[in-house]
């Protein structure tokens, strides 16, 4: 079974080949959500300071009768914080949200604040947030670090500066809208690809060649999404709060042809899609 699986981080550290996301579920309904995927099967569950919902997420692990040590949980330090101080403190924050001891893997959430996203240079303060997260792996606050949102640039920027390779680069991946060179860039460095968004905010469910193909397979449209980012050896981050929906991400136990890969390698971005100004809200996940 898939939810069974996992990868292993370039620390060694072992994580689920497909999380729960938690974007966009106000912090009440996240402990339902979040336990419903934890009774699923789920045991990775990924969260964010910029959710808002840590809190939720929190109670839900530790009252869902699971031992803390077979849930894996990601959380991010908000894209606003590019300074050493104020990293550090919201890592302290987000543990004392969650009520945990640890947080399993922390990422920093995107290389500059949404508000300038693409817009400027933060290279220095990049590596300013790396350092807080390193201390905090030292400390043991955290059992891995990453990145989201990098592109090649940002990341060889941490690698320049960093005594810890980072684990992991969670970055929006989904068929029409595969970053195959940074997913490259980032196989050869061991950074494992997280792929959020992998039903592309929905806008894949109105692609009619996608339902006849999700037919020939006798799947569902996000569960023929979430398999290609497991067939590219992304790791997926489906997100729902809806408990059938939820379960049925998690039913991707098949594999795709080498054709019908390439064929969905193929698929055109849709159009506009990454070039509105809504794209940093996106981004957010």
């Amino acid at each position: 079974m898939i939810l069974q699986e996992s990868y292993s981080l370039n620390n060694g550290v072992k994580i689920p080949k497909v999380g729960f996301g938690t974007w966009m579920i106000e912090d009440k309904a996240a402990v339902q959500a979040v336990k419903d995927a934890l009774m699923i099967g789920y045991r990775h569950i990924d969260t964010a300071q910029a959710y808002e919902n840590e809190r939720g997420v929190g109670e839900a692990i530790r009252t869902s009768g699971i031992e803390r040590s077979e849930i894996f949980l990601t959380s991010k330090v908000a894209a606003e914080h590019k300074t050493y101080e104020s990293a550090s403190q919201s890592i302290d924050e987000s543990l004392e949200k969650l009520g945990l001891d640890t947080i399993d893997l922390m990422i920093i959430h995107a290389p500059q604040p949404w508000a300038e996203f693409r817009e400027a240079n933060y290279d220095e303060g990049n590596v300013e947030a790396w350092r807080a997260l390193e201390d905090a792996y030292k400390t043991g606050k955290v059992r891995a670090i990453g990145l989201s949102n990098f592109n090649q640039h940002d990341v060889e920027n941490i690698l320049q500066h960093a005594t810890i390779k980072p684990a992991v680069n969670q970055v929006l991946a989904h068929i029409s809208n595969t970053p195959f060179e940074l997913i490259d860039y980032c196989k050869e460095k061991d950074i494992l690809i997280e792929a959020y968004s992998p039903v592309g905010h929905g806008e894949l469910l109105k692609n009619p060649e996608l339902k006849e193909m999700a037919e020939k397979y006798q799947v569902s449209i996000p569960q023929l999404a979430i398999r290609y980012c497991l067939d590219l050896g992304l790791l997926p981050l489906p997100k729902s709060a809806n408990k059938a929906h939820i379960q049925s991400n998690g039913e991707v136990d098949f594999e795709l042809s080498k054709e019908d890969m390439e064929c969905l390698k193929a698929i055109q971005p849709i159009e506009n899609y990454g070039e509105s100004s809504d794209f940093p809200v996106y981004n957010k996940k």
